[in-house]
């Protein structure tokens, strides 16, 4: 299975991408297209040692930076790396692409070079969240600012059948991110999904609140929501995830006894650590697209790209985007809601 890597998305890239797919090639096995200025990932690829046969470079020229508008990607750059990478996987020369770049370029490109699955209207991005016991997966995390009420269908369905798939949960619990757990809490979209989802055929158990989306009151799998909502619910838990690692730091060194506490609980400190990283996670898949994608946090270091790759390889060997694809079918019996 060869995948493609955008070499040139990201804050720190080329360098963070280079250095990740590296890193994938040796402890993985994976064969790598990486997509990007062959002048500025060359010398790169030297300096990271890597002198093997499992990747190679497809030239980009064009790069599409944060600041500019998606659409960019199809009027102005036809050779931005995000592109071209895109257009590997749709012409078969690989089976999937990774990217830490702009997320809308990334979705505008995915749509127009792959297409979308018919039966969705709305690709969404899912991330999976760490939790006591088990995983949760929240989406959309920043794919559609605003949605139509049949989208939150469709994302509750996309979400099912992942949640079957990685995380092995044969029947998945659903709820609708809301500000209470009653049918009546909510906004007017928000009440009236709850209506859809509740016919939906899906294990809906009804609203949630953000504090069940770690573990709460309600016992929930996916947690459905626009993304807007889900893309804030997903930095402010990375802002916390710091200011945790950051407080605890601070008050071990506040005393000799709270530093040798520290020494005696340091394996247990280590996976707390890991388990609340998102660099651990690598990235999150763009569901509803025929084609595996893979989008990473524009501040992803080499690792984040490295664990990004691997989690592209396992999504794409899962085949999930055949298999939402076919799964998509059942929204058909469903008049969509205008």
């Amino acid at each position: 299975m060869i995948l493609a890597v955008d070499a040139m998305g990201g804050d720190h890239a080329p360098r963070a991408p280079v250095e990740g797919a590296v890193a994938a090639a040796v402890d993985f096995g994976l064969d790598l297209l990486l997509v990007g200025r062959r002048r500025e990932v060359e010398p790169l690829l030297l300096a990271a040692g890597y002198r093997g046969s499992r990747i190679s470079i497809v030239e980009a020229e064009d790069v599409v930076g944060f600041d500019e508008p998606a659409t960019a990607t199809l009027r102005k750059k036809p050779r931005a790396s995000v592109r071209v990478a895109a257009e590997l996987v749709r012409d078969g020369a690989a089976e999937g692409f990774f990217t830490a770049g702009h997320t809308g370029a990334a979705m505008v490109t995915a749509r127009a070079s792959l297409g979308v699955v018919d039966g969705i209207d709305r690709p969404a991005l899912a991330a999976v969240l760490p939790g006591l016991g088990r995983r949760r997966l929240l989406l959309d995390v920043g794919a559609n600012v605003s949605c139509r009420v049949e989208n939150y269908r469709e994302f509750a369905l996309m979400g099912h059948f992942y949640a079957q798939e990685v995380l092995g949960i044969d029947r998945p619990k659903i709820g609708l991110l809301s500000v209470g757990e009653e049918e009546e809490k909510g906004t007017g979209t928000t009440r009236e999904v709850f209506g859809l989802l509740r016919k939906s055929g899906l294990n809906f158990v009804g609203n949630c609140e953000g504090r069940d989306v770690y573990g709460g009151n309600v016992d929930v799998d996916v947690v459905v929501t626009d993304g807007f909502t889900g893309n804030v619910v997903l930095k402010v838990s990375e802002s916390l995830a710091r200011l945790v690692e950051d407080a605890l730091k601070q008050e071990i060194t506040r005393s000799l006894q709270a530093s040798m506490g520290f020494l005696l609980s340091r394996d247990a400190f280590r996976s707390f650590k890991k388990r609340l990283d998102y660099t651990e996670y690598g990235g999150a898949p763009l569901l509803g697209v025929k084609g595996a994608v893979l989008i990473g946090h524009g501040s992803s270091n080499a690792r984040a790209v490295r664990n990004g790759i691997k989690a592209l390889h396992d999504y794409a060997r899962r085949r999930i985007p055949e298999k939402i694809r076919a799964k998509a079918r059942e929204l058909a019996p469903l008049a969509p809601v205008r």
